[in-house]
């Protein structure tokens, strides 16, 4: 057992031995003196914490040492009132302290009082208050900082995690400090009530039970009971001071005593002015002291100025020599070799849309994307690396995969995007353009224009829609490509945390982790979702004992997951598809050629271009009627006839009889044939 958590248990139980135990003398000037060490370790705690989280357990701390204190407050009232003594700690305060005279020492006990509770205590609750509400307000800034950092490279995901749950923390804290500052003003209050009760209750006692004359009664109980008083009034002096230390505190990378110390001595001309105004105040006042003041002020100014003048000179030979090791040592290259996955350049003139100062939420919709990639494809989207470049045009924008540039677009600030989805009842004016994520024909318009095209029926995006849309049909497109093994051992960790059987069996007794890669890759490039890991991983641990062809893999992943992917292509309103004809698919199955490297098609070129004739015939067909093209082929040649598909009509959609539900209905519009 721990035996941190053991002490504390046992501090819980002394408070309340102490509040229901009489206490000898001895063990009353014992607990006195921790209660007193305690409130000292505080205070020298709260000095050198570097921000406020440093104590970050301080407002369950104040509760314990408040319940502490207020138990001793009974337990020496029970001592006073009942035995007339309270051990050699109270009677000693009571008479050094308080000069062992009654009056001296009730009003010293009442100024610390006063200073505590309308001083310290008020100011500290104050602050709590303040510092909890803008805490909770700023949260959300907060995060979205962490977010735009993240996505623009400057921190990693580890980081990220860290600073969102610092940013927690915070909030944490500054609420529970908001609460916890009740028990120190809430606690002077005792402390009066209990003062009072004491002298109350102590000359009662001493008249009616001990027969003692009135003077010497007032003597007895109130100098006990005033040392009472300030032995637990000082500790709690010292907590309070310490809660205002860390309520007021900023993060810094020094201790309180430091940062004050090299805050306010460290510019040379404010001492000089300070020793200058000493000096004349020596000749108002009559008091000569004042010019030693002055004289030493001048001997610190001109101290930290050589200090000041020393360090640069130091700070200038470090420059030279660093320089010159750079140009001597070999270059590090090795940081040059980083190749982001995806990155997004864009030039000077889109920086408004990126930048949150100036409104801009493209950083937002970054995030965004991650987010609804994760939900549609079940893919996890490497960080999107956010760069101006300056070489670009104003309005022009790059997107990268693995460095390479794979696709850009140019955006007009300050207009919108209209595009006519084949319903709008009229003609707009506009700049003709082109949709870069579709290809689809748009022009610019002004937001003037926005509301009549939206009333003509057009579809109206902004600039951030344009570019976000943009880059997530190109990660889409290149998903197969970000897949990495990385990110696919991430995807497994995470299945494994409810299903470990199934990765257990898998991974790696019947398939690699990059056989694993290739099937999901398979799925990605024909815009499957890998989002149900289960049955993708009970698929494979089915049929990997017969094949670890990954061609065949996929296909059996596919039509396990045929719900779904007929769903994805096959609605309602498009339900329109092409088949092929039955001696093409013959056709195709007597071409496969299978060798060590792989399996390939033997079709003479001139019948493939006619195959891709036909296709590029049936849908047009089929984009007049605005639907998305999609092919039903049997289980054997679907993959085979996608290959050979895939260059001349990359983004066509290849499904096999087996992945369609039984409910599902199709109407052909026609049949690719050969001839």
């Amino acid at each position: 057992m721990n035996f941190k958590s053991v002490l504390i248990a046992v501090l819980a139980v002394v408070i309340l031995l102490v509040i229901l135990v009489p206490m000898p003398t001895i063990l009353m000037d014992l607990l006195l003196v921790t209660n007193l060490t305690i409130s000292l370790l505080i205070l020298l705690n709260a000095i050198y914490a570097k921000d406020a989280l440093s104590m970050s357990s301080f407002p369950t701390l104040l509760l314990f040492t408040t319940l502490f204190r207020l138990s001793l407050n009974v337990a020496s009232t029970r001592l006073i009132i009942g035995e007339g003594e309270a051990g050699k700690v109270i009677e000693s305060f009571g008479k050094f302290v308080g000069g062992n005279n009654i009056v001296v020492g009730a009003i010293i006990f009442l100024l610390i009082m006063i200073v505590q509770f309308l001083v310290i205590t008020k100011g500290a609750e104050r602050v709590s208050e303040v510092a909890a509400r803008f805490t909770l307000d700023a949260m959300p800034g907060k995060q979205m900082a962490i977010d735009a950092d993240l996505n623009s490279g400057l921190i990693n995901e580890t980081e990220a995690r860290v600073r969102r749950k610092r940013v927690q923390r915070e909030a944490d804290f500054y609420g529970s400090m908001d609460g916890a500052s009740k028990f120190v003003k809430n606690d002077a209050i005792f402390g009066f009530i209990a003062t009072a009760l004491n002298i109350i209750g102590g000359f009662i006692m001493g008249m009616v039970e001990g027969n003692m004359p009135v003077d010497q009664v007032l003597t007895k109980y109130t100098i006990l009971t005033i040392g009472d008083g300030l032995v637990s009034q000082v500790p709690a002096l010292l907590i309070s001071i310490a809660t205002g230390i860390i309520v007021t505190r900023a993060a810094s990378e020094e201790d309180l005593g430091e940062e004050i110390i090299s805050q306010l001595f460290n510019s040379p001309r404010v001492l000089y002015l300070a020793a200058g105004a000493c000096f004349i105040l020596t000749f108002i006042i009559g008091q000569f002291l004042m010019i030693v003041v002055a004289i030493l002020l001048v001997i610190l100014a001109s101290r930290i100025r050589t200090m000041e003048e020393a360090e640069q000179k130091k700070g200038e030979i470090v420059t030279e020599e660093q320089k010159v090791e750079e140009i001597r040592k070999p270059e590090n290259v090795i940081s040059l070799l980083q190749v982001d996955p995806i990155e997004l350049e864009f030039g000077y003139g889109i920086i408004p849309l990126a930048d949150i100062n100036q409104g801009g939420d493209l950083l937002d919709r970054v995030v965004m994307i991650r987010r609804q990639l994760a939900l549609e494809m079940g893919m996890i989207v490497p960080i999107i690396r956010l760069r101006d470049n300056i070489q670009l045009s104003p309005n022009q924008y790059v997107i990268k995969i693995k460095g390479v540039e794979v696709s850009q677009g140019e955006l007009m600030m300050d207009h919108f995007m209209a595009m006519n989805p084949g319903t709008a009842e009229d003609e707009i004016d506009g700049i003709p353009t082109t949709e870069p994520a579709f290809g689809l024909p748009a022009i610019w318009i002004t937001e003037s224009q926005r509301d009549r095209a939206e009333m003509l029926g057009y579809t109206v995006v902004d600039p951030p829609s344009i570019i976000a849309t943009h880059m997530t049909e190109i990660i889409k497109r290149y998903s197969h490509e970000l897949l990495g093994r990385q990110d696919v051992q991430t995807l497994l960790d995470n299945v494994k945390t409810t299903y470990p059987a199934i990765v257990d069996e898998l991974v790696p007794k019947l398939l690699t982790l990059g056989e694993v890669q290739k099937v999901l890759g398979n799925l990605l490039k024909e815009g499957v979702s890998i989002r149900d890991m289960v049955t993708i991983l009970e698929t494979l641990a089915d049929y990997a004992p017969v094949t670890r062809d990954s061609d065949m893999l996929t296909e059996y992943v596919r039509q396990a997951l045929g719900r779904a992917i007929s769903k994805t292509f096959i609605t309602p309103d498009n339900s329109d598809v092409i088949t092929l004809d039955p001696q093409l698919e013959q056709m195709i199955m007597d071409s496969v050629q299978k060798t060590e490297t792989g399996v390939y098609l033997s079709i003479e070129p001139s019948v493939t271009n006619r195959i891709i004739r036909n296709l590029s015939k049936l849908m047009e067909k089929l984009a007049q009627l605005g639907k998305q093209p999609v092919v039903i082929a049997s289980p054997v040649v679907r993959l085979y006839f996608k290959r050979m598909t895939e260059q001349s009509v990359p983004g066509l959609v290849v499904l096999s009889y087996n992945e369609l539900e039984p409910t599902t209905e199709v109407r052909s519009i026609g049949m690719v044939k050969s001839s």
